[in-house]
């Protein structure tokens, strides 16, 4: 594995700065059985919430996925059930993948059926998924700090010594990564640049916005605004609350941001707004 090519800036901002955007808060759901990851839908009217309901790394059959609407509306419960801690999920035409543990499971959301469990092997504890322009799905192993690559249920190693690898995002031919209190990209080739390091955290999740910026969560309850030059912008911190920001969900067009709570048993919505 390379070393990494670029290290665009050698610190983090937060806090030199004047703040230039803020979070409004607009709802918070009713309780969730510790809600991990948000996926919308591609009519953004619902989300699917991964429930791990139970230790994040048990494999107990506890775990499954709700649909949460847009207004904070609990819409089913339990839409799929008997997954054990599912976490990071994303969509590619009819098939929802969701990483649980250390399988890939795929859902037909036609009908809410489990089709398929790829198990990856030598994974620990698969964390986040996305999915490229093509159709090939990214999985992160946390724990070994390994990213796969699956096509057509095949499974590849496709990077290595990614520490703390979590938060995926497939943006046309790049893949950005969180990795510990990294923000990083790799490129088709493989090769690694740092966009901006040393949050606060380790990251969690990341959705891009219209303008290429990015929104980041940190599990303890950190959200930041970060640039592509990056700088990172603390916009909210809810350490001292105990209310955990998990693997986001972002309407970009209406700058709504949706965390999931984990231990806190929500989902909160949140308005992103210019200072």
């Amino acid at each position: 594995m390379k070393k990494y090519l670029t290290l665009l800036f050698s610190a983090v901002f937060t806090g030199t700065f004047a703040q230039q955007h803020q979070l409004t808060k607009l709802w918070e759901s009713p309780h969730l059985a510790v809600p991990e990851s948000a996926l919308l839908n591609e009519k953004k009217d619902f989300m699917y919430t991964a429930l791990i309901d139970g230790d994040a790394s048990a494999s107990d059959g506890k775990g499954g996925i709700a649909k949460v609407n847009t207004r904070g509306k609990i819409l089913d419960s339990a839409w799929v059930k008997g997954l054990n801690a599912p976490k990071g999920m994303a969509k590619w035409g009819n098939k929802l993948y969701v990483a649980d543990i250390k399988e890939l499971v795929v859902i037909n959301t036609s009908n809410a059926k489990i089709e398929a469990k790829i198990p990856v092997e030598g994974s620990v504890f698969l964390n986040d998924v996305t999915a490229d322009k093509t159709g090939n799905i990214f999985v992160s192993d946390t724990r070994t700090g390994k990213v796969y690559k699956i096509k057509n249920n095949h499974v590849e190693l496709w990077l290595n010594d990614v520490p703390n690898a979590n938060g995926l995002k497939a943006i046309n031919d790049d893949l950005y990564i969180l990795s510990g209190t990294n923000v990083m990209k790799a490129d088709k080739n493989k090769q690694l640049t740092i966009i901006a390091k040393d949050l606060a955290k380790n990251g969690d999740g990341i959705e891009q916005l219209n303008n290429g910026d990015f929104i980041v969560t940190c599990w303890n309850g950190l959200i930041y605004y970060v640039t592509p030059n990056g700088s990172a912008e603390l916009l909210l911190d809810t350490q001292e609350q105990k209310i955990n920001t998990a693997d986001l969900a972002l309407d970009s067009a209406k700058g709504i941001i949706y965390i999931p709570t984990f231990n806190h048993r929500s989902i909160i919505a949140y308005q992103l707004k210019n200072k």
